[in-house]
C-alpha cells in the first residue's frame, strides 16, 4: 500500500506561538485518514499546510509526490487539480445556484462547454444524493446537510484522487451526520478516492476512519485505529474513546 501523502517532522509556527513540533505522519492509497487532536491542537492548520493554504516552518511534506512548500506555479495547478476540498460549511457563493457552486472549479480549470458541465454536475448531485430540482436553488434556500452536499459535489467534480474534509459533520443533526458518514464510505469504495478529513466526531472515528493521529502538546500522541486507541492507558487519549 503506497503512501500519498508523506509528513516527516513538521514544525509550525505562528510568530512565537509553535503549533506543530516535529509532527511526523503518512496517508496511505485507498484509506480514510482522520486529524484530530483538542482545541487549537492545529488538526485544520495541518489540513490547510497540506492543501498548499498555509506554510510549515521546518520539515518536510510531500502531497502526491510533490514538495508542498517548494513547487512551482506549474506544479500546484496540477497538484490542485488532483484534490477535492469540502470546507467545514461548506463555502458556497451565496450569490450562485446550486449548479453554478458545483460547476465552478471546471468554469476555472476547464474548457468544457457549459453542457457538458451541467451534465458533470448532475452527475455529481446524484452520487451525493442531491435532489435533482435543486439545480436552481440558492444556499440560503438549503439546510445544513445540503449545503455540504453540494460542497460536496464540488470537491468531487473534477474527479480527484484525494478527497480533503474540514469538519465534515459539524452543524448537522445526529441522523444527517450519520447519512453522511455512510456517503463517505461509500464514496471511497465507488470511486476508489482517498479521503483526509478533521473530525471531532466519535461516531465518524469509530465507524468511518481506518486509522487516525491525535495532535497534542504540539505533537502526535497517537496514530492508529480505534480498537487500537481503546487500548491506551493515556488519560488525554481516552477523553477522545470517552467522546470528550
Amino acid at each position: 500500500m503506497n503512501s500519498l501523502i508523506q509528513a516527516d517532522n513538521i514544525v509550525t509556527k505562528f510568530g512565537k506561538n509553535v503549533i506543530h513540533n516535529g509532527v511526523s505522519f503518512e496517508v496511505n492509497k485507498g484509506e480514510i485518514f482522520g486529524l484530530l487532536g483538542g482545541s487549537g491542537s492545529g488538526k485544520t492548520t495541518l489540513l490547510r499546510e497540506m492543501i498548499l493554504l498555509q506554510k510549515y516552518d521546518s520539515g518536510s511534506m510531500s502531497v502526491l509526490g510533490h514538495d508542498v512548500n517548494n513547487i512551482t506555479d506549474k506544479q500546484e495547478k496540477e497538484l490542485q487539480s488532483q484534490w477535492g476540498v469540502l470546507f467545514q460549511f461548506g463555502a458556497l457563493y451565496s450569490s450562485l445556484n446550486v449548479l453554478e457552486n458545483i460547476t465552478i472549479p471546471l468554469k476555472e480549470y476547464t474548457n468544457l462547454s457549459n453542457k457538458v458541465m451541467s451534465k458533470a454536475a448532475l452527475m455529481k448531485m446524484k452520487m451525493v444524493g442531491l435532489p435533482l430540482n435543486a439545480t436552481h436553488l440558492h444556499p440560503s434556500e438549503l439546510s445544513g446537510g445540503m449545503k455540504k452536499r453540494v460542497g460536496l459535489a464540488r470537491a468531487l467534480i473534477r474527479d480527484p484522487k484525494l478527497l480533503f474534509l474540514d469538519e465534515p459533520t459539524s452543524g448537522l443533526d445526529p441522523k444527517s451526520a450519520r447519512d453522511f458518514d455512510r456517503l463517505i464510505l461509500a464514496l471511497r469504495d465507488t470511486l476508489d478516492i482517498t479521503v483526509v478529513m478533521v473530525t471531532h466526531d466519535k461516531d465518524t472515528m469509530s465507524q468511518v476512519l481506518d486509522r487516525f493521529l491525535i495532535l497534542g502538546d504540539k505533537k502526535v500522541q497517537f496514530i492508529g485505529n480505534y480498537e487500537e486507541l481503546k487500548q491506551s492507558d493515556s488519560a488525554y487519549l481516552k477523553e477522545f474513546v470517552n467522546g470528550k
